[in-house]
């Protein structure tokens, strides 16, 4: 079951277990918080892109009964990610399809998705990034076979009318994604800034959009903090991590 280098990890919140490995690819609290904070439709279709070693798709998976697909590029991820669904014995419910995410309409049928999750990579492809020396640590976090327009734009081909699209990125970002989204017919709808902690400035931003939704109604969530002053997790991520 397990590769060299593969160990199984645990998340105790929703009782799921995943295959991670630091050489490949270990999902963060990025992928926690994403699959925590959209309403998960209680049927339909769920989509989780750029889903990486599925995480995501894992932990949304327990809170509803909607059919999940998950698309992975990187061959090694997909395979993690297909593993640990049969590990969790969830290959009635999910399905891993290792594609690359301009296909995707030749998996999914448009204009047929309830929600689609997405933890894309953050940043932006420039001749001076700095990018990691390992290929998938690097195509993970780096818009090298993707980018953030690109993202938007197939997740709108997806979506029904009235369908979501929920996303983990950056808060430097922010500006981006709401262009990209007017852009593809996808009205931003709620956000939520996260801090490490109280007097720091945001590290990360949830951003929910309805694809031809009504441009008024958008809402600035309540702020999540991470840690305490003595670097603890508070109450609402420590509940996401290991439950009540």
């Amino acid at each position: 079951m397990l590769l060299p280098g593969e160990r199984i990890d645990q998340l105790f919140a929703d009782d799921i277990q995943i295959i991670q490995s630091k050489e490949v690819f270990s999902f963060s609290i990025d992928a926690v918080l994403l699959a925590n904070f959209p309403k998960l439709p209680k049927k339909g279709l769920v989509v989780d892109l750029c889903a990486g070693n599925g995480a995501v798709g894992l932990f949304a998976s327990r809170k509803t009964n909607a059919t999940i697909v998950q698309i992975e590029l990187q061959k090694r991820l997909a395979d993690m990610g297909q593993r640990s669904i049969q590990l969790n014995q969830l290959e009635q419910q999910m399905t891993m399809i290792e594609l690359d995410l301009k296909k995707a309409t030749t998996a999914i049928k448009p204009d047929s998705v309830d929600l689609i999750l997405c933890n894309p990579p953050y940043f932006k492809e420039l001749p001076t990034s700095q990018k990691n020396p390992n290929p998938h640590l690097a195509i993970a976090r780096h818009e090298i076979h993707t980018t953030l327009t690109e993202v938007v734009e197939v997740s709108s081909k997806l979506l029904k009318t009235n369908g979501r699209l929920a996303m983990v990125h950056r808060p430097d970002r922010f500006l981006d994604i709401l262009h990209a989204m007017e852009a593809a017919d996808i009205a931003p709808k709620r956000v939520r800034f996260v801090y490490p902690k109280v007097g720091k400035e945001a590290n990360a931003l949830l951003i929910e959009g309805i694809k031809q939704g009504k441009k008024d109604g958008f809402r600035v969530l309540s702020p999540l903090f991470t840690y305490n002053e003595e670097n603890n997790y508070l109450p609402e991520m420590k509940a996401m991590l290991y439950g009540n």
